[in-house]
């Protein structure tokens, strides 16, 4: 155990972040640089080291939680590392993208603010990566065996990552022109800068994973092809389409999908556009959809100059507490302030989009708008709640609904799909055509990062199991599996 006494004596502590004023003018993460360190190895302290540690169960991955908190707390940083490799590939990753339910879960949460897992997590992988602990691990022998890797976001990289290091030949496809998935393009800078995924790319390099950019299978290569000229495949391709919105005046020039939005301001910080071409600057903007997508569209637009930024969102507005329909330890639905909403900006809730309003040109120039309700399970508009709300910017950050189907990966492979339109499989991820695995969202459905790349580790061995007859390789989960969170 940490300090016996952490959990009564030193209050929840979080990374601080940067002024307001400051941050919306640059794109660098929001926080305060080392303004952990100071604090961390307390806050670990606070981990009781619980006889049955629920914060496993909380975490897709099965983190081990309270042994790096331990050595956190001591300032072993290197063993710290090695306890939080153990379960993750990239816990810089998740350390700043992960919405953290294993802190739901946590013991001391029942009746106190939990420990800040997520802050000490970050803390041991920077910490790590500036000690020189973090290095390649290229197999001691090569099996001989061949795998290609369908997507780079978290799911394909971790399970690109796990195979080569079982001593198999592993290619990365990825449709883009960089790796990373939306990692790369859907994840705007000032919630995890570029340079992370970076320097795993090298790292995975020189373990020996080949990448391919600016290849979709399906379009570019052809499905059956790839399988036959590789031992076993991944498919990681993720759940990327989108949740579209039919009203009239959709086709309304301004109103477009958050992930036509985001990417082209990505591409902007990487350097290949001077100025994206759907920018917020001087408009009014309205983001569609409440969750995380939404929130990076609203940080976005703030960076962008908009005149003013609104966020809207069918369901009702959370509540600060817990709902006694979800008790400890599952993972509560709580109204959330983001960095992105702390910079200002307009929230409404129960409320739904009736009709676009455009220009004789064709440019989108408002929203209107209706409050809704929940009654007998069904939702209602409510007459008279009618609203206008200027808008010349729209992104619909309302979700997504499956695999993209539309360049033909799915019917080339002769892949199966489940009731929900996602890609099926079995317990070992392998779905009907033998030798082809699927991780990740595109089996699982819009997902978490966490659950990512847990699944992606879980299909490594899956994979390495059909290639050889066995695998040393962690399993930490299967499709069945359901960790606290709902």
């Amino acid at each position: 155990m940490a300090d016996p006494k952490g959990f009564l004596t030193t209050g929840r502590e979080v990374a601080q972040t940067r002024p307001v004023g400051e941050r919306v003018k640059d794109w660098n993460e929001v926080y305060v640089p080392g303004s952990l360190l100071p604090i961390v190895s307390k806050q670990a302290g606070r981990c009781m080291d619980c006889g049955i540690p629920f914060c496993h169960q909380g975490c897709p991955l099965g983190n081990l939680i309270p042994e790096w908190n331990d050595f956190a707390y001591r300032e072993d940083w290197s063993a710290a590392s090695e306890r939080l490799h153990a379960t993750n590939n990239f816990p810089e990753f998740t350390g700043r993208l992960c919405p953290a339910p294993c802190e739901s879960a946590c013991v001391l949460g029942i009746n106190q603010p939990p420990v800040t897992i997520k802050n000490v997590e970050v803390s041991i992988i920077d910490k790590a990566w500036d000690n020189g602990d973090v290095t390649p691990q290229p197999p001691e022998r090569l099996s001989g065996k061949t795998v290609a890797v369908i997507g780079s976001g978290p799911a394909g990289l971790a399970a690109a990552q796990q195979l080569t290091r079982a001593g198999h030949t592993v290619a990365v496809y990825e449709r883009a022109d960089r790796i990373g998935g939306l990692l790369r393009y859907g994840i705007p800078e000032f919630k995890m800068e570029k340079s992370h995924i970076n320097r795993r790319i090298e790292q995975m390099r020189a373990e020996g994973t080949k990448f391919r950019t600016e290849t979709e299978v399906g379009r570019d290569i052809d499905a059956a092809k790839l399988r036959r000229r590789y031992d076993a495949v991944v498919i990681a391709a993720g759940a990327t389409v989108s949740r579209d919105l039919p009203v009239p005046g959709r086709e309304l020039n301004g109103v477009h999908f958050a992930m036509e939005y985001l990417p082209l301001a990505n591409k902007v910080r990487e350097g290949d556009l001077t100025v994206s071409p759907i920018t917020a600057e001087g408009k009014h903007v309205v983001v569609i959809g409440g969750g995380d997508t939404g929130a990076d569209c609203v940080g976005t637009a703030h960076r962008q100059g908009a005149a003013s930024v609104t966020q809207l969102e069918i369901m009702p507005q959370p509540g600060a507490e817990r709902n006694a329909n979800q008790p400890w330890p599952t993972f509560p639905m709580l109204y959330k302030v983001t960095s992105a909403h702390e910079e200002g900006g307009e929230r409404l809730y129960s409320v739904s989009t009736t009709h676009f309003e455009g220009d004789e040109d064709g440019n989108v120039q408002a929203l209107h708008l209706i409050e809704v309700e929940f009654k007998d399970g069904k939702l209602e508009q409510k007459p008279g709640t009618e609203r206008r709300v200027p808008a010349q910017l729209v992104t619909l950050a309302m979700g997504f609904t499956g695999t993209d189907q539309a360049n033909g990966l799915v019917q080339q492979f002769g892949l199966e799909l489940d009731a929900r339109g996602n890609i099926a499989r079995d317990e070992d991820y392998a779905t009907n055509v033998e030798g082809v695995y699927v991780a990740g969202d595109a089996g699982r459905g819009q997902s978490l990062i966490v659950w990512a790349i847990a699944e992606g580790r879980s299909a490594a061995r899956g994979v390495d199991r059909f290639l050889t007859g066995g695998s040393a390789l962690p399993a930490p989960i299967r499709p069945t599996d359901r960790s606290l969170m709902v």
